[in-house]
């Protein structure tokens, strides 16, 4: 049986708790831009090398960050990982009434195109 999203936030939860790892308790936003940084370039280097198993494990490494800072912003009480995936969902929703709505694009630069106006309508509200 193979883990859920579900579960690994909540060992996120368990590794800043209590009885949790001292070095992941310690972490901030702040502390953890380097890694982050790191994680981007190294998933980067997997992809221009065409290396698919390495990519796989950056990409774990990525959303291990995203994972990371959503937990610490939970505890803070600013937002938690739902808000973060109800972000995106909105998003990705929003910019592509081309595929949601009843906007037509007939290429992938027209697509992009619809992409750049929804984002900058987003900006100006």
């Amino acid at each position: 049986m193979k883990n859920t999203f579900q579960d690994l936030v909540e060992t996120f939860a368990i590794l800043r708790g209590p009885n949790g790892c001292p070095w992941d308790k310690k972490q901030t936003h702040e502390t953890l831009i380097k890694n982050l940084r790191e994680e981007s370039e190294e998933l980067i280097c997997a992809i221009e090398n065409k290396d698919t198993e390495n990519m796989k494990e950056e990409l774990g490494d990525v959303l291990l960050q995203v994972l990371m800072h959503a937990q610490i912003a939970k505890e803070e009480g600013l937002f938690d990982i739902e808000d973060v995936i109800q972000g995106l969902y909105d998003k990705l929703h929003y910019r592509h009434p081309h595929v949601f709505g009843d906007v037509k694009a007939a290429n992938a630069e027209e697509a992009l195109a619809v992409w750049k106006e929804m984002k900058k309508r987003s900006r100006e509200k």
